[in-house]
C-alpha cells in the first residue's frame, strides 16, 4: 500500500487540528462512533501483516471499509467534525491511490510493523527529547507533581489540594506552552445534579525535532490504543519515540509516555466514565506564557469557588437523621446506596479513611452507581505510582476552607440541607 508509516497518515494528519477545534465544544456525549471507525481502519491497515507498499487493491478494499463504516454512522454523527475530517481524509486517500468506491470491502492482510529500534528507539535521538537530559543535564533530577480527576468528579491539583467539583461541560484541566487537555463532563441520570467525565482530549504540541502536534480523544465506551491521526507514536521527526501510547488492559486503561517533557498520563474507562492521571514536572507544569493573566487550568488553579462542593459536609448531613423536607421543590436524585452501605463497599477497597474514601462514599450516595468505587480505587493506586512524595499520597485535609457565612450555610441546623440532596452543597456563589 502506499501508506508505509507516512503516506496514511499525510491525509489523516489534518485530523489533529480539527480535533483542537473539536474538544471546544461542551455538548453531550454523542452516539457518533467516528473513533470506531478510525481505530478499525488503523487496526486494518498498520497491524502485523498489513498489505506491500505496491498492494494498492487490498488498502482501496480498507479504504472502502472505512468508508462504508463512516456512512453507517453519518446519521448520528451530523455536525461532529471529527466525522466530516474523516469523511474529507477518506476521499483524498482514495484520489491519491486511484481507488473506485465501487468494488471489495473486505479488510486487507496484516504486516508487521517496523520494529521499534528501526526508527523509533534510537541511541542517536536528539537529546532535547529526553527531558532529564535537556532540561535538567546541570542539575539535580527534577521535582516531579501529580494531578488526578476522577469520579463525580474529585481533582487533586498539582500543589496537594483535593476538590469536588460540579464543573458541568468542557473544561481545561491542563493548559501550557506544551500540551492541552480538556475533559467534559455530562450528568449521571437526567435530573442528578451529580456529573462525571464522558469525554477527554489531549492536544501534544509541535515540539523541535521531536514531536508532531498530536491529539489523543476518549470518550464513554471509545478508549482508543491510538492517536487521532492512528499513529501510537510522535510522528516521523528524529525524536518521534519520545511520545509513545500503549494499551495496557484493551478498552480500560491507556498510558501516554512523553519522554520529551518528562510526563506520563494515565486514562482509564472504569464503569461507563473515565479517569485522568499525570504526572508533570513543575518546570512544565509553570510553562505558561502568561500565568498571572491565566485563565482556567484546574489541575494548577483548581476548581472556581463556585464550582466546589463541601462533600465532608454532605457526609456529616448523611451521618444524622433524616429532617422533613423543605416547601421547595428537591430535585431529582438518582436511587442511592444507605450511608452505611457506601461505608462498607468503600471500605472493601479503600482501608484508609483519606480523602479517597470519603470520595467513594460521596460519589456512591449521590450517583447509586458501586463503579465509582473502583474509580476511587484506582485513582489512589495511579497517585501512588506517579506522586513523587509517597508521604503526600493519602490526604486527610479538609476539601476546601469555606467563608463564615457559608460554613453556617452548611452546619446540620441549616433547613436547606437534605439527605441525598447534593445541590445545597453548592451554596456558594463567590466568584472566582
Amino acid at each position: 500500500m502506499g501508506m508505509g508509516r507516512g503516506a496514511g497518515r499525510s491525509a489523516l494528519g489534518l485530523w489533529p487540528t480539527l480535533a483542537f477545534l473539536l474538544c471546544s465544544f461542551p455538548a453531550a456525549v454523542s452516539p457518533c462512533k467516528i473513533l470506531k471507525c478510525n481505530s478499525e481502519f488503523w487496526s486494518a491497515t498498520s497491524g502485523s501483516h498489513a498489505p506491500a507498499s505496491d498492494d494498492v487493491p487490498e488498502f482501496c478494499a480498507a479504504l472502502r471499509t472505512y468508508a462504508l463504516c463512516t456512512r453507517r454512522t453519518a446519521r448520528t454523527c451530523r455536525g461532529d467534525l471529527a466525522y466530516h475530517s474523516a469523511v474529507h481524509g477518506i476521499e483524498d486517500l482514495m484520489s491519491q491511490h486511484n481507488c473506485s468506491k465501487d468494488g471489495p470491502t473486505s479488510q486487507p492482510r496484516l504486516r508487521t510493523l517496523p520494529p521499534a529500534g528501526d526508527s523509533q528507539e534510537r541511541s542517536d535521538s536528539p537529546e532535547i527529547c529526553h527531558y532529564e537530559k535537556s532540561f535538567h543535564k546541570h542539575s539535580a533530577a527534577p521535582n516531579y507533581t501529580h494531578c488526578g480527576l476522577f469520579g463525580d468528579p474529585h481533582l487533586r491539583t498539582f500543589t496537594d489540594h483535593f476538590q469536588t467539583c460540579k464543573v458541568q461541560g468542557a473544561w481545561p484541566l491542563i493548559d501550557n506552552n506544551y500540551l492541552n487537555v480538556q475533559v467534559t463532563n455530562t450528568p449521571v441520570l437526567p435530573g442528578s445534579a451529580a456529573t462525571a467525565t464522558s469525554k477527554l482530549t489531549i492536544i501534544f504540541k509541535n515540539f523541535q525535532e521531536c514531536v508532531d502536534q498530536k491529539v489523543y480523544q476518549a470518550e464513554m465506551d471509545e478508549l482508543p490504543s491510538a492517536f487521532a491521526d492512528g499513529s501510537k507514536n510522535g510522528g516521523d521527526k528524529h525524536g518521534a519515540n519520545s511520545l509513545k501510547i500503549t494499551e495496557k488492559v484493551s478498552g480500560q486503561h491507556v498510558e501516554i509516555q512523553a519522554k520529551y517533557i518528562g510526563t506520563t498520563i494515565v486514562v482509564r474507562q472504569v464503569g461507563r466514565y473515565l479517569t485522568f492521571a499525570v504526572r508533570m514536572p513543575e518546570e512544565v507544569v509553570n510553562a505558561v506564557e502568561d500565568r498571572d493573566n491565566q485563565g482556567l487550568y484546574l489541575c494548577l488553579r483548581g476548581c472556581p469557588l463556585n464550582q466546589q462542593i463541601d462533600f465532608q459536609a454532605f457526609r456529616a448531613n448523611a451521618e444524622s437523621p433524616r429532617r422533613p423536607a423543605a416547601a421547595s421543590p428537591s430535585p431529582v436524585v438518582p436511587e442511592t446506596f444507605p450511608y452505611e452501605t457506601a461505608v462498607a463497599k468503600c471500605k472493601e477497597k479503600l482501608p484508609v479513611e483519606d480523602l479517597y474514601y470519603q470520595a467513594c462514599v460521596f460519589d456512591l450516595l449521590t450517583t447509586g452507581d458501586v463503579n465509582f468505587t473502583l474509580a476511587a480505587y484506582y485513582a489512589l493506586e495511579d497517585g501512588r505510582m506517579l506522586h513523587s512524595n509517597k508521604d503526600k499520597l493519602h490526604l486527610f485535609e479538609r476539601t476546601r476552607e469555606l467563608p463564615g457565612a457559608v460554613a453556617a450555610a452548611a452546619s446540620p441546623l441549616a433547613p436547606q440541607m437534605l439527605l441525598g440532596t447534593i445541590t445545597l452543597l453548592a451554596l456558594m456563589s463567590v466568584s472566582w
